[in-house]
């Protein structure tokens, strides 16, 4: 099951976006609702491998499920 990037806690650090090995996640358009940039995965691409969440300094930004409800493309 593909990770999750909560957009609302995400701070744009970009350690995800530089570690994944499949290029699934991607830069959001604009800021979120703590006017910071944010990242979302791509569901369709994501391999489930877990780097995303083992290098995000930011707690609760990415989650191991897939929650669309939780990701602002």
């Amino acid at each position: 099951m593909p990770h999750t990037i909560v957009s609302d806690i995400c701070e744009g650090v970009a350690s995800c976006f530089q570690a994944c090995p499949v290029e699934c996640i991607k830069p959001g358009q604009g800021g979120n609702m703590k006017g910071t940039n944010y990242y979302y995965i791509d569901f369709n691409t994501c391999i489930d491998c877990g780097v995303c969440l083992e290098v995000c300094p930011v707690k609760g930004a990415v989650i191991a499920e897939e929650r669309p409800d939780l990701q602002i493309n």
